[in-house]
């Protein structure tokens, strides 16, 4: 038996998520149903394009679902780091970009949370890696395919 991944996330995001899938499983679940049901009702099965989209949306739905279960289910709650003054989760940290000399402040989070354009970034990340457990003033590197990066904490709160 495999061991299932675990899903680092906010209470928050659990919550959403378990709002998101109570939602398909009852209200849209019931509308492609009925899609389905009136596609029926057009006659022959095998030349109804509206019967074929209705399944294929069913199932892109139950996909989706079972997607949202497994995070559910094999959800980690990760709450801001406990020791003041060391980067983790929940933590907004400034980064001074050492060859650029750019200054940007991110927030630390869960996989499931992570969205890079919000300057949101996930733990599991490089980035997010290279930072966890320093503090301010520590430097850190980045091996990258266009080669390494050099960082230096600014400021973790």
């Amino acid at each position: 038996m495999t061991k299932e991944a675990k899903y680092k996330m906010s209470e928050e995001r659990l919550n959403e998520l378990k709002e998101e899938l109570l939602y398909l499983q009852t209200v849209r679940e019931k509308e492609i149903a009925q899609q389905i049901k009136e596609a029926r009702s057009f006659g022959d099965l095998s030349e109804n394009s509206e019967y074929d989209d209705a399944k294929t949306e069913q199932g892109k739905l139950f996909s989706k679902i079972a997607e949202i279960k497994n995070l559910v289910e094999n959800a980690e709650i990760v709450r801001a780091s406990d020791k003041t003054g060391l980067v983790g989760i929940g933590s907004f940290v400034t980064v001074l970009d050492l060859e650029f000399n750019d200054e940007d402040t991110y927030e630390i989070v869960g996989s499931q949370e992570a969205d890079p354009a919000q300057k949101r970034i996930s733990d599991d990340s490089p980035f997010g890696k290279g930072m966890m457990g320093r503090k301010q003033g520590e430097l850190f590197e980045i091996d990258a395919p266009e080669g390494v990066f050099k960082f230096e904490i600014k400021k973790v709160e």
